[in-house]
């Protein structure tokens, strides 16, 4: 008796599970939807209109307090309570940027949606595949965590390799070691001028 209840608590469980799941990709589709209403009209909006209409969206899809504090690493730390405040805006103003500057031109795309998985700490991999009918698709998963406002994208996987969080922590580790918070804080703000004038573009979302 004592082994069928544990694993009807385990099958309880499972079931569990896999019913939250199809959450995590509703919140990827949200997303692809708003990314391709954007795009359809990105001429028309231009960067500004781009940055309007994607800033909800990037707010609700993903756990950017989350990631800004995990792209610091043990630097986190030692930020005061106003500095991390301004670190999470720079990195929501930066992911938008970065969606409004890399999708502005519209020649036929669509995402799809590829199916997930559960994966490792209570997450979960959204898989999807950009396809441009006039150039390279490309295959981008996305990592999300559980939170008390429902799926929140933690990560991008481009071509389901490349952790674009762990590039960040890279590059950002190494301008806080030379130049401090000020330092980063001015070379962010330099990254988000160089996408709303299009000097830059993919420097991850």
């Amino acid at each position: 008796m004592a082994i069928r209840a544990l694993l009807a608590t385990l099958m309880l469980a499972w079931s569990l599970a896999a019913a939250e799941h199809p959450m995590a990709s509703a919140v990827v589709q949200r997303l692809d939807d708003v990314l391709i209403a954007v795009l359809k009209q990105a001429d028309t909006l231009g960067y500004a209109g781009r940055v309007q209409r994607l800033t909800p969206m990037v707010r609700e899809a993903f756990d950017v307090p989350f990631m800004a504090e995990k792209s610091l690493g043990a630097h986190w730390k030692t930020l005061s309570e106003a500095d991390r405040a301004r670190w999470i805006a720079l990195s929501t103003e930066f992911s938008v940027a970065n969606y409004a500057a890399n999708f502005d031109r519209y020649t036929g795309q669509t995402i799809e949606l590829l199916g997930e998985e559960p994966a490792g700490n209570d997450t979960a991999v959204v898989r999807t595949r950009i396809v441009d009918p006039k150039g390279e698709s490309v295959a981008m998963s996305y990592r999300l965590h559980p939170t008390p406002a429902g799926w929140k994208i933690i990560d991008i996987y481009l071509k389901d390799t490349v952790s674009e969080l762990a590039l960040r922590r890279a590059d950002y580790t190494s301008v806080l070691e030379r130049d401090g918070f000020e330092g980063l804080a001015t070379v962010m703000r330099s990254r988000i001028d160089d996408l709303a004038s299009g000097r830059a573009k993919r420097q991850g979302s």
